[in-house]
């Protein structure tokens, strides 16, 4: 009893040792866990992570413009499918964490059953990029620097009145842009 009387009464007044023992462990446990979870942010980014789901879909990207270009410059899932500020890219994590569990579950996990469900996914995909202003595909296009003389005459057109009002997004039209298209019977302003 008086062992336990004698660390009640350490428990209550700390030394200045153990308070700063305690702080510095909860800095270092802090970084730990900063460090671990930047890393998973990191790697959850990664065409590989990507492909241990979706791996046809990553494979249609590889035969667009978004691969392989003139230029060099190459997207990869993460750049279209997650926003890149910080708290948007959170929300957007805990969003995707839906379609882990529901390909772990066995709702999407064989080719088949994700062709079922590609429209779907496709449309909820679309509605996203449209609510935000399609921000990802903006970080790489900045409509203020279009050269519209380089643009065919039909997109020059339609870029510098449906984009510049503000009426459209990049994803109103450009559906399909880096993956075939799912059945598009039913998507509104498609015959």
């Amino acid at each position: 009893m008086k062992l336990l009387k004698t660390f009640w009464l350490r428990l209550k007044t700390p030394s200045k040792v153990a308070v700063g023992l305690v702080l510095f462990m909860g800095f270092i446990g802090g970084l730990l866990f900063w460090g671990a979870f930047n890393t998973a942010m990191e790697k959850t980014n990664t065409e590989e992570f990507c492909a241990g789901c979706h791996a046809p879909i990553v494979e249609e990207i590889q035969e667009t413009i978004h691969f392989s270009n003139r230029s060099g410059v190459r997207a990869i899932c993460s750049d279209c499918h997650v926003p890149h500020n910080w708290t948007d890219k959170i929300v957007r994590k805990v969003q995707a964490s839906k379609e882990i569990v529901a390909h772990l579950m066995g709702t999407i996990d064989t080719p088949e059953k994700f062709a079922e469900r590609r429209g779907h996914l496709a449309e909820r995909e679309w509605k996203r990029m449209k609510d935000n202003n399609s921000q990802e595909c903006r970080n790489c296009h900045e409509f203020n620097y279009m050269d519209f003389s380089e643009q065919a005459p039909r997109s020059a057109k339609l870029h510098s009145t449906a984009l510049a009002s503000g009426d459209k997004t990049c994803v109103d039209c450009h559906k399909g842009i880096a993956h075939k298209l799912p059945d598009m019977k039913n998507i509104e302003g498609w015959q």
